[in-house]
């Protein structure tokens, strides 16, 4: 069960729960997804706040979100002056929320509100992330195909078993957002990035709804998109505050495959085995030396340009529950 808050604990101006919601031309399921969310939260005894996020939408989404503000002021709205993407509506929302718990779900009605208290309760349970899994998932086969390879590649590059790590519905315990910098379309991979941070990584399945309105945003070339993404999130989590140990790696494998062959040319030379200038393998030899050598100057240079710009905090990540107690 979901713990429960007093009548008046949740009355107060103190925010237990946020509901970051972005969304891009779903003027439909607002109005419906805002009675979802308030119904499931009141039922709960929490105190809330839903933040709304206008990632650039050209229909009246933006008009039905200041409607409903009339009526209910624990909704806030963010908009942005064009579609920026998801994880800049996420990055921007993540700023301003109050609560303890931060969930972050779709606009499309796709996710259902009634998991609400289940992500909660294994927050309170000690999890710093639950993600959700769409475990019967009401999707077409253009969508399901890519995201069991794209999960079944995550989990195998960042030894991390999830499911299901593009989806939206999530609950996050609100010091681990700290530790984010979303930019570009990093927010399908923040499970892997608290992971890499040290943070209890959990999932449950939730229900998951066929579309009712409007149309999915998300085409193929996400596919292209989140290759390159998991190369970036790679190298940022195993050697962004280590550079040299992989160009530097790299570099002396290449480089001294490069310098063994030189030598072997170099022996058959000094034996008179006959000229060696017009073989092939001289030639590889030697870029494969020269490529060795580039890739430990450019660990190097990462070193360099790390030491005058490394954060404290991108050294290490200290719970604050034994921060606290220690002070």
């Amino acid at each position: 069960m979901s713990q429960q808050y007093s009548k008046t604990e949740w009355q107060t101006d103190q925010v237990q729960i946020s509901v970051v919601v972005p969304f891009f031309n779903e003027a439909e399921s607002l109005p419906i997804l805002h009675q979802r969310i308030t119904e499931a939260l009141e039922a709960e005894g929490a105190s809330f706040e839903v933040i709304f996020i206008n990632d650039g939408s050209t229909d009246d989404s933006e008009k039905a979100i200041q409607k409903i503000q009339t009526a209910d002021p624990r909704i806030r709205l963010l908009a942005f002056r064009r579609n920026f993407g998801k994880s800049a509506a996420l990055s921007a929302a993540f700023q301003v929320t109050k609560g303890d718990i931060v969930i972050t779900m779709d606009a499309d009605l796709q996710d259902d509100p009634k998991e609400l208290p289940r992500l909660i309760a294994r927050i309170h349970g000690g999890a710093d992330v639950v993600s959700g899994w769409k475990q019967v998932r009401n999707d077409p086969v253009d969508k399901t195909l890519p995201s069991k390879l794209f999960n079944a590649t995550v989990n195998k590059a960042f030894g991390l078993e999830l499911n299901d790590h593009n989806c939206g519905f999530k609950a996050y315990r609100a010091e681990a957002l700290k530790e984010l910098n979303l930019y570009g379309e990093l927010h399908r991979f923040i499970p892997a990035l608290l992971h890499a941070r040290g943070f209890k990584i959990e999932q449950i399945p939730v229900e998951h709804h066929a579309r009712q309105f409007g149309k999915s945003k998300f085409g193929a070339e996400r596919l292209i998109k989140g290759a390159l993404d998991l190369m970036t999130v790679w190298l940022t989590t195993r050697y962004g505050a280590r550079p040299l140990h992989m160009f530097g790696g790299a570099g002396i494998i290449f480089g001294g495959l490069g310098a063994l062959i030189l030598t072997y040319l170099s022996v058959l030379w000094l034996l008179g085995f006959g000229p060696i200038g017009d073989r092939p393998l001289l030639l590889f030899g030697m870029l494969l030396a020269l490529f060795g050598s580039q890739l430990v100057g450019v660990g190097l240079l990462g070193e360099l340009i790390l030491s005058r710009t490394i954060d404290e905090r991108d050294k290490y990540a200290l719970r604050r529950d034994a921060a606290a107690k220690e002070l």
